[in-house]
C-alpha cells in the first residue's frame, strides 16, 4: 500500500475513485460522463447539487454565488483586481508565501497594491500578525494556508474592508464563517476534487464597481449569469468535486473532518517534537494542519530517510526546494493510519542513526 502525502493534485477518496471510474464507462445510458453535453439536464443537475452542497458544507450566507470556473488560483491573481480595483486605486495584501506574492504582481496591470506586512525575509516561516489596513483600500487579500512553507492562517484581522482570500490548499478543511469575507477562491486539486476546477464565493454585492470594461471569460457577473456555464465547464473535474463533497457530507461535514485533520497534524507534530532526528521548519502557531514541513538536524540523513520511506510505501513527502528536507500533506482524505506509518517509519530511522 502506498500513503499519499504529495502536495497536489491531491488524494481523494477511494470510494469517490470507484464512483468516477463508473461513470467515465457510463454516466447515463451508455454514455461516459467525458462525452455528456454540459446543456443534459443531468450535468446541469450535477452543476447545481455541487452549488448546493459548498453551499451546505461552508454555511454561505444568502447573497453570496458559487461559481465553478478554470484557470487555478492563478487566474484569479488577476480577476480579482480586475474586477475589484478601480483604476488610480490600491488593494491590500498580506505577503506570506510564493504564492500570496504572485497575487501581489498581477495587481500592477490594474492599480496598486500596499503591502501591509510580509514573512519574505524569514523565508516566510510565519504569518505576520502586527499590520494595519487602510480604510481607504478597496479590498484586502491574504492567503490561507501556504503549501511550500506549511504555515495556516488562523485568524482574520478586523478591517473595514472587502476581504478576498486565496483558500486553494485549506477549503473544505476547517470550520470558517464565511460572511467575514467577501470573495473567497480556491483551486479544487487539494480538498475538493481534481485539478481543472477552481471554486469561487463571492459576495454579489461587491460586483460591477470597477468602472472598466472586463473581458466576459473574465467577468465574474458574467459567470454568475451563466450559472457557471458561459463556456464548456470543466464537466469531469465538477462531477467529481460534487462525489468528493457527498463523501465530505457524509462523514458529517466540514466541523467533524476538522477534528480528523486536528489528530493527524496533532500526531505528527508530535512525534517531530519529540524526535531528536527531526525539527519543524516554522512558528509554533502558525503551523498547517495541510501541510507539515520539516527538517532532519543532520542534512547528510534526509536522502536515507527520504529513501528508506519511500521504500516502505510513503509517497510525496520530498520537500520544496525552496525549503527542503520534508512536507507532508495531509489533506481531508489522507487516513490517519497512513499518518502513523510515517511515523513509525521516522522512530524506526531514528533508532536505527542515533
Amino acid at each position: 500500500m502506498r500513503h499519499n502525502f504529495g502536495a497536489g493534485p491531491c488524494i481523494l477518496p477511494q470510494e469517490v475513485f470507484k464512483q468516477a471510474s463508473r461513470a467515465v464507462l457510463d454516466f447515463k445510458d451508455g454514455l461516459s460522463i467525458l462525452e455528456i453535453s454540459h446543456r443534459t439536464p443531468e450535468f446541469e443537475g450535477v452543476v447545481e447539487e455541487a452549488g448546493r452542497l459548498v453551499k451546505e458544507l461552508l454555511n454561505v450566507p444568502e447573497g453570496y454565488s458559487v461559481l465553478f470556473l478554470q484557470g487555478g488560483a492563478s487566474l484569479q491573481f488577476a480577476m480579482v483586481p480586475m474586477n475589484l480595483l478601480p483604476d488610480g486605486k490600491t488593494a491590500s495584501y498580506l505577503d506570506s508565501g510564493v504564492w500570496a506574492n504572485k497575487a501581489i504582481k498581477e495587481v500592477a496591470t490594474f492599480g496598486k497594491a500596499n503591502v501591509v506586512a510580509s514573512s519574505k525575509d524569514a523565508n516566510y516561516t510565519f504569518i505576520p500578525k502586527d499590520f494595519a489596513i487602510p480604510d481607504d483600500s478597496a479590498y484586502f487579500h491574504c492567503t490561507s494556508n501556504n503549501t511550500i512553507y506549511g504555515t495556516e492562517m488562523f485568524f482574520l484581522p478586523e478591517t473595514k474592508v472587502p476581504v478576498v482570500c486565496d483558500m486553494s490548499s485549506d477549503i473544505m478543511s476547517r470550520v470558517i464563517d464565511v460572511s467575514k469575507y467577501d470573495l473567497i477562491y480556491a483551486g479544487a486539486q487539494k480538498n475538493i476534487g481534481p485539478a481543472g476546477l477552481t471554486v469561487v464565493i463571492v459576495k454579489d454585492e461587491i460586483l460591477g464597481k470597477s468602472g472598466r470594461k472586463i473581458p466576459s471569460m473574465l467577468d465574474y457577473k458574467v459567470h454568475i449569469e451563466g450559472g457557471s456555464m458561459y463556456n464548456t465547464p470543466p464537466v469531469f473535474s465538477i462531477y467529481v468535486a460534487m462525489l468528493n463533497l457527498r463523501w465530505l457530507k457524509s462523514k458529517g461535514g466540514v466541523a467533524e473532518i476538522e477534528k480528523e485533520n486536528i489528530a493527524k497534524a496533532n500526531a505528527l507534530y508530535a512525534e517531530i517534537d519529540r524526535n531528536p532526528l527531526f525539527k519543524g521548519t516554522c512558528a509554533v502557531e502558525d503551523r498547517s494542519r495541510m501541510n507539515v514541513c520539516f527538517v532532519m538536524n543532520n542534512p547528510e540523513l534526509e536522502k536515507p530517510f527520504l529513501k528508506f520511506a519511500e521504500e516502505n510505501g510513503i509517497e510525496g513527502i520530498k520537500g520544496h526546494r525552496s525549503v527542503g528536507g520534508f512536507r507532508a500533506s495531509m489533506y481531508n482524505a489522507l487516513p490517519i493510519t497512513s499518518v502513523h506509518t510515517l511515523i513509525e517509519l521516522m522512530q524506526v530511522f531514528a533508532e536505527k542513526h542515533q
